[in-house]
């Protein structure tokens, strides 16, 4: 029997740091107005001490499996898609993994840009519908703060950090992600880009005191490229799933720049009721853009079950992706009852406790073996050392 990809669970998280127009004028040459004007951007959030994608993906994948009443244990896979690691290895998605004590489940990250997140819901569906698994965590997630030059007006106002997550399950009701459509175009990389920090230009002292390590964007082309590529993948994507776009309840598309948007709703010839924007308060937060504004879209009352909906990215690679969903889940979600939640918080501090002793127990065995090691090695006389050195 055919098994569809449904999104049962849903959750988001943003920095309770929150950077307005006006705070930003004090630090470039810009204005709320001009900024307003532009982008359609009023406020940003950006992470606090301590935050990091790896952190925000852990917050909003506890809403997410909070609302789909699953357990960290049975999630199969998590996939991450972010182009602002904790680390460039392990993966992020490693360490939400840990965090959330996950212990049967497979990670990995996944970099497409802006269009990540959809990039990674197309995976998860694939993945479920060839039956290799059943339960898939899907993360956007970005701390674009920690590689943005706040000298540059003509990035700094743009982007925030936040992270979204999504549970996708294995069901047979038809319904759930009925298409998908990716798409790149690698000769447009240098349209958005950071230069350094990778193995072609590894970070030294030239490169930082050259500024390399932050966001390189050229505005318009890429906003040519997104106004092109945002109706023709919502086009190709409704097409691929049997759908006009009158079937489509709503379009909830990347959040990067407000012109865009409405160029695309024009473009598609719907109005702009059906396509949903929380940009003013956020700004572009990348891949985490997409599942926030699901949330918040879900939150709402805007999406209701049986609703079809279509989720479209773009961004640096060049990329863009596009996926097409028959929304299942009911709203509000069914309270659940105190113990349960009690459960879930008692679950997550076993996992701090266990990602602690397994640590802990790591570093014990090296200092044992190097311990034994030192000793070993004493026991051997000069002339052993010299007879073995021959």
């Amino acid at each position: 029997m055919k098994r569809y990809a449904h999104i049962i669970g849903w959750g988001k998280y943003a920095p309770e740091k929150v950077l307005t127009n006006d705070d930003l004028s004090h630090m470039v040459d810009t204005s709320d107005e001009w900024i307003r004007t532009r982008t359609g951007i009023r406020t940003r959030h950006i992470v606090g001490q301590g935050e990091t994608t790896a952190t925000m993906s852990v917050r909003a994948a506890q809403a997410a499996l909070e609302v789909a009443n699953v357990a960290p244990d049975q999630l199969d896979l998590i996939i991450v898609a972010t182009s602002s690691p904790d680390y460039l290895t392990p993966a992020t998605s490693c360490l939400v993994q840990d965090a959330l004590g996950a212990t049967r489940a497979a990670a990995f990250d996944l970099a497409a840009g802006c269009s990540g997140f959809v990039y990674g819901l197309s995976v998860a569906s694939g993945l479920i519908q060839a039956s290799m698994y059943d339960t898939v965590l899907v993360i956007g997630a970005e701390t674009v703060s920690s590689f943005i030059d706040w000298s540059d007006r003509e990035t700094c106002v743009l982007f925030g950090d936040g992270a979204g997550a999504v549970v996708v399950q294995a069901s047979e009701p038809a319904g759930g992600v009925l298409a998908s459509v990716l798409g790149a175009d690698g000769s447009g990389a240098e349209m958005l880009y950071v230069p350094a920090g990778g193995s072609r230009q590894p970070t030294k002292a030239d490169t930082v005191a050259q500024s390399l390590h932050f966001l390189r964007m050229d505005g318009r082309q890429v906003f040519r490229f997104a106004v092109n590529v945002m109706p023709t993948a919502a086009r190709q994507v409704c097409e691929k799933a049997g759908l006009s776009l009158d079937d489509i309840e709503l379009f909830i598309p990347h959040q990067a720049n407000d012109r865009i948007i409405q160029a695309a709703a024009r473009t598609l010839q719907i109005p702009t009721e059906r396509m949903f924007t929380n940009l003013e308060r956020y700004g572009n937060t990348s891949a985490a853009s997409v599942p926030i504004a699901l949330c918040e879209a879900v939150e709402a009352g805007l999406v209701k079950r049986g609703d079809h909906l279509v989720m479209v990215g773009f961004g640096a690679g060049l990329t863009w992706a596009a996926a097409a969903v028959q929304w299942s889940m009911p709203w509000p979600v069914p309270p659940q009852p105190w113990w349960r939640k009690a459960l879930r918080q008692l679950h997550y501090r076993w996992a701090r406790w266990r990602s602690w002793t397994l640590r802990t127990l790591r570093r014990l065995d090296a200092e044992i073996r190097k311990l034994f090691n030192h000793e070993a090695e004493g026991e051997i006389q000069p002339s052993q050392r010299e007879e073995q050195t021959k």
